[in-house]
């Protein structure tokens, strides 16, 4: 990272860069002098009374004492594109929020208030795309009252990581008492390779319904299904797959779920029964999805993982899929 200009370190930032993505470093308060520097890359989203708050991508705001910079400038508004289908932020929010669908909605101006009875955060948070149509304060309180009269928790959800994501509404959810939960990748990649890898389809078996046998395996599935039957059946066009296990009559070997859409292809809730793991089932589920995708006139893929899963990273890695950007999910306190 380098801040020098003729071989000096410069701050070249200022409280009108507000809004933009930068890079800066400052000092460790704790440290001794002349040691101890730490780098922070992300939207400056506020600058006042001598603090910055700096919104990574991984959205917590960094707040840093003006005093301790030693240098700083502004950067890019995102990394460059790596390879894989191009996509802007709202194009693919909008995609992987159709492929999981609430059982009641609510729209507040530009933003849309999502319950499923608790089924999962992404189908039980609001999902805000432009403007409320009130002050944000206003929109948050409304949002908290909407989900205390259903018996849940408020949460917004939130992007960071690419042009026109919400680093600073992160900052905005932080200022009024709200806490990031959770954080997960969004990641993308081409269809057809993965429609392409040499593996034994003729093992697995779609459907339009997560049947009883496929909800055996699933993780989620729980005493009150209604909820989690609706959000898993909704979607523009939903597949269900199923390797069926040594004992034909037992629980699966794997499972899997895809949601065709347009262009994409959505893959989730690909889950491998411990006794058969290492046998390349997962990329085999995630293979027959594909073709049958890929009949249906889909050519890029995305799907969901958490940032805390390092094993289905890692398989993602090698198949190809590379992070557009990350969202976030914060719970009002």
């Amino acid at each position: 990272m380098e801040f020098t200009v003729g071989g000096r370190l410069e701050v070249r930032i200022t409280q009108a860069d507000v809004g933009k993505r930068v890079s800066v470093r400052r000092r460790c308060e704790d440290a001794a002098e002349g040691a101890g520097f730490t780098d922070t890359v992300g939207v400056l989203t506020s600058w006042d009374s001598g603090v910055l708050r700096i919104t990574p991508k991984n959205g917590q705001g960094v707040h840093i004492a003006e005093s301790t910079l030693v240098a700083g400038k502004v950067v890019p508004p995102a990394p460059a594109r790596r390879p894989g289908p191009a996509a802007t932020f709202a194009e693919l929010t909008r995609v992987t929020a159709r492929a999981w669908q609430p059982v009641e909605s609510e729209a507040l101006g530009d933003w849309l208030l999502r319950a499923a009875g608790g089924f999962t955060r992404r189908a039980n948070s609001v999902l805000p795309l432009g403007d409320p149509g009130m002050p944000v304060a206003d929109a948050l309180a409304h949002a908290r009252r909407w989900y205390a009269e259903r018996g849940l928790p408020a949460y917004v959800q939130t992007g960071t990581g690419t042009a026109d994501s919400q680093e600073a509404l992160c900052a905005t959810l932080e200022e009024n008492g709200w806490r990031r939960e959770v954080s997960a990748e969004v990641r993308i990649g081409a269809l057809a390779p993965l429609g392409d890898k040499d593996s034994d389809v003729s093992r697995v078996l779609l459907d339009r319904t997560a049947d009883a046998r496929w909800l055996e395996r699933y993780h989620r599935a729980g005493a009150d299904s209604a909820p989690m039957l609706r959000v898993l059946s909704q979607g523009p066009s939903v597949w269900f797959a199923t390797v069926p296990g040594d004992d034909p009559a037992g629980a699966p070997a794997a499972i899997g779920r895809c949601v065709v859409d347009g262009r994409w292809a959505g893959f989730g809730a690909i889950e491998v029964n411990p006794d058969y793991r290492r046998r390349g089932l997962a990329t085999t589920v995630m293979t027959a999805l594909a073709r049958r995708a890929l009949e249906e006139g889909a050519s890029a893929a995305w799907l969901q993982v958490e940032e805390d899963n390092a094993g289905a990273i890692a398989m993602y890695d090698r198949m190809g899929f590379v992070t557009h950007h990350r969202y976030h999910h914060f719970r009002s306190a």
